[in-house]
């Protein structure tokens, strides 16, 4: 799965579930890296809501243990295709729900479209959570550790449990 087509993202292991490992990332920002450098809406969103770490799930073919350093990899065309399905699926759906009840609504046409769009959202929405169940069953889908890149110290990964029974 390396290479091409692959997007890579490095973490630390912080729990191990069967065949998976639990990895937490930090989100990367782009800023920085264009002209515009922090004076966009997405700058502005960061600062008000701040960096918070990702976790996920990710397929562990190499061994990885809990507080080693890994490299995840996700293909592109997985991504791609859950943004399309999380963000067009839904919206596609209000607008045609919307449409219909304007159809077929007659003196009641506001009314109906309002109703048409709820439902085609809430459609969409139900429709999505059986995309999401069928893909979590396809190996090829889901993320997984490339690679181990070393061990952290114990403390970083201490569980929120242990942090919160330290009488300090």
């Amino acid at each position: 799965m390396t290479g091409a087509g692959t997007l890579e993202e490095e973490g630390v292991v912080t729990a191990l579930i069967d065949a998976r490992a639990r990895v937490r990332t930090q989100r990367k920002s782009a800023c920085g890296q264009c002209a515009v450098h922090g004076a966009c809406g997405t700058s502005l969103l960061e600062r008000f809501f701040g960096r918070r770490p990702v976790e996920l799930l990710a397929l562990n073919q190499v061994g990885a243990r809990v507080g080693d350093r890994v490299t995840v990899g996700v293909k592109e065309s997985s991504l791609l295709a859950a943004a399309v399905a999380a963000y067009l699926a839904p919206l596609a759906a209000l607008m045609a729900g919307a449409a219909l009840g304007q159809s077929f609504g007659g003196a009641r046409a506001d009314s109906a479209s309002l109703l048409g769009a709820v439902l085609g959202f809430t459609l969409a929405l139900l429709w999505l959570r059986g995309y999401s169940a069928r893909l979590s069953g396809r190996p090829e889908q889901q993320p997984r550790i490339l690679r181990r890149l070393g061990s952290t110290s114990a403390g970083c990964v201490a569980a929120p449990s242990a942090v919160a029974d330290d009488p300090a």
